[in-house]
């Protein structure tokens, strides 16, 4: 009797050329460093937002988790509404949203403001991970899907290494709004190279919520995400406030603060080769 993990997988992904492969990869994982970049400087700048929107620091922590809460709302968007749109307008879309949100996040005047503007910046960016990943292993013959895909992720390890600290270093001297004028910046760049290298490609016209559902029926796909919670709850905690961390329990001055963010970057892109 053939059981649901018994049963052969089947790749609905659509095959398509592109007519510059590297370059197309290069505009996905271009995405994926604006995202990361986002997602940390915010943590490295926090008491300067902290400030600059009169909350205290623990308020403003709040600011990080409403990006995160913009995460979890936002990612199921290629398994569900997204899953049978044409993957490069999905994508275009997301940045686009992801550009518009952070644009926002450098005109908020107030706390409550920026929190909605935190939220909008996150929705695209675990939907864009997927969607991107599907593009890169789309353009990729089967020997080299996995490494297509690797490369997209790459951007993120990237900006945990430089995008993050040079970020920070700038929106301490230029004020924190620069840091998210930047990561705009980089949302158009990305935007472009997607719409100049990226070919188009068809959704998947078999997807169903039913069929995405199904996977829930096994127990090691509820073990995965909890332990991802608990690993990254933890992570979070201490990453959130290692601003204050540094400056105010370390005595030491905000110019270091980006170098203990290099140092976390490095951390993460050591650690996520460390099994292999």
């Amino acid at each position: 009797m053939t059981t649901t993990s018994d049963a052969p997988e089947i790749d609905h992904t659509p095959v398509v050329r592109a007519r510059h492969f590297g370059l197309a990869v290069l505009a996905l994982a271009m995405g994926g460093f604006a995202i990361g970049t986002t997602e940390f400087v915010t943590m490295g700048l926090l008491p300067q937002i902290s400030e600059g929107v009169e909350v205290s620091i623990p308020t403003g922590g709040h600011v990080i988790s409403a990006y995160a809460l913009g995460v979890v709302v936002g990612a199921p968007i290629p398994a569900f509404p997204g899953a049978r749109l044409p993957r490069r307008a999905l994508l275009v879309a997301l940045m686009v949203a992801f550009a518009l949100g952070n644009a926002a996040s450098a005109l908020a005047t107030s706390y409550g403001a920026l929190m909605v503007a935190r939220f909008a910046a996150g929705l695209p960016h675990g939907a864009y991970f997927g969607v991107a990943s599907l593009l890169a292993a789309s353009m990729a013959s089967p020997a080299r899907k996995g490494r297509a895909v690797a490369a997209v992720m790459l951007g993120l390890s990237v900006a945990n290494v430089v995008g993050v600290p040079a970020a920070t270093r700038l929106g301490q001297n230029l004020g924190w709004r620069t840091a998210f004028w930047v990561v705009t910046a980089l949302g158009v760049v990305t935007l472009a190279l997607v719409l100049a290298f990226v070919p188009s490609c068809p959704g998947d016209s078999e997807a169903s919520g039913r069929r995405e559902l199904g996977a829930f029926r096994l127990p090691q796909v509820w073990l995965t995400p909890v332990a991802g919670a608990i690993g990254f709850g933890g992570m979070f905690a201490v990453y959130t406030y290692i601003a204050p961390t540094v400056t105010e329990v370390g005595g030491l001055g905000e110019s270091a603060v980006p170098v203990f963010l290099f140092s976390f970057g490095l951390g993460m892109v050591a650690g996520t080769g460390w099994p292999g």
